[in-house]
């Protein structure tokens, strides 16, 4: 047993990690050709396999000097500087979300929710207390807000609502009374309203009316919603099976590699597999929160809470548009989708959630160390 305890004295959550593997499969196995060439099939490989050692990577570093104010600052400004230079960069499908190097793309905006985790964790470890002044409230809006907006006017609407979540749903594990919740519903609102008036594109303006009435335009800004809507349904309880998606593998749903590979796993899965996949999503959040309850101090708890907030905002939006109960927002599913820039910032966060580990509250080491290895 001596192995196990070196692989095990890590500091890693084994429960944690390996309920992702699955997931991982279950992306690679929906985005597999089976026959000819597989484009996403192979380079997903590759970042997987990126991704797993940026995991572990991180999960050795003490990553304590992240409490340090001119830390998080440099940060949060290198971050708005690269967002910023995307206004020079090249459109993709009418977007300028993507830096393009050598072949590879990076989406910015994924890194950026990172980013304003440590940010406001940050900024709520210091005024735990107090946060019911609703001037935090206004401060920690007002950190959102400028990256908020640059990924706004990109434009990408998912990750402007991600963002959005991160810091409400950070808010709400901070503590804040009720009158304040309903002065940020109020802010949103209006909010919402300038950006219909003078920031959303018209295609986007487009999704959120076939959202209203999904079935108005079929044939055009509908079409998504509508095939989606039919790939989920077909699959029944137990799906068509392992490439026999219609749907997806005749091309009738686009982009279903990425933004659409919940409908084209339930289509061949059905709804056994779908139960299945929530289940170990649902396990990789408990085990986030699990992580949360035994931070060393309030940084690294709110740090875990607003990994776990953006995981599951990811799954609810990706998951909602894809059963026809939210608009269309172009957002991956965290660990299924296609793409490198959302699984290096997953591992990422992940990762330094390993090894926040390492300084656990000592009264709960022994708990984690005997987890896995028993009373000693």
């Amino acid at each position: 047993m001596v192995w196990f305890k070196k692989i095990t004295g890590l500091n890693i959550d084994w429960t944690l990690f390996l309920s992702t593997l699955p997931l991982l499969v279950a992306g690679l196995v929906t985005m597999s050709s089976f026959s000819g060439q597989n484009y996403f099939f192979e380079r997903q490989l590759i970042w997987i396999g990126i991704s797993l050692g940026i995991f572990f990577i991180f999960s050795f570093i003490d990553w304590r000097f992240l409490r340090r104010s001119e830390v998080v600052t440099a940060l949060y400004i290198f971050t708005l500087v690269v967002l910023s230079l995307l206004f020079f960069a090249s459109q993709i499908r009418g977007s300028q979300s993507w830096f393009s190097l050598g072949g590879v793309s990076l989406q910015p905006s994924d890194f950026t929710k990172l980013v304003l985790i440590i940010v406001l964790a940050k900024y709520f470890s210091r005024r735990h207390v107090e946060i019911a002044n609703i001037r935090h409230i206004i401060m920690s809006g007002a950190y959102t807000l400028i990256p908020f907006a640059l990924i706004l006017i990109q434009p990408d609407f998912g990750s402007g609502m991600i963002i959005f979540f991160i810091w409400l749903g950070m808010i709400m594990v901070s503590g804040v009374s009720k009158k304040h919740l309903l002065l940020v519903a109020t802010l949103m609102l209006v909010a919402f309203s300038l950006a219909w008036l003078f920031v959303f594109a018209p295609y986007q303006k487009a999704r959120i009316v076939t959202f209203i009435h999904p079935l108005a335009d079929i044939r055009g800004a509908g079409y998504n919603a509508f095939q989606s809507q039919i790939a989920v349904g077909s699959g029944q309880i137990l799906g068509k099976g392992v490439g026999y998606g219609t749907q997806s593998r005749l091309s009738f749903l686009p982009e279903y590699q990425t933004d659409f590979i919940f409908a084209a796993f339930a289509e061949e899965w059905g709804l056994i597999g779908v139960t299945l996949i929530s289940l170990l999503f649902g396990l990789v959040i408990w085990r986030i929160m699990v992580n949360a309850r035994v931070g060393a101090t309030n940084f690294e708890t709110l740090f875990a809470l607003g990994l776990a907030i953006m995981l599951m905002s990811h799954f609810v939006v990706h998951v909602g548009m894809n059963i026809g109960l939210l608009p269309i927002t172009g957002l991956p599913l965290p660990f299924l989708s296609y793409g490198g820039s959302h699984l290096l910032a997953e591992f990422a966060g992940l990762g330094i959630l390993m090894g926040m580990r390492k300084y656990s509250l000592a009264y709960h080491r022994d708990d984690i160390h005997n987890e896995f290895l028993g009373p000693q």
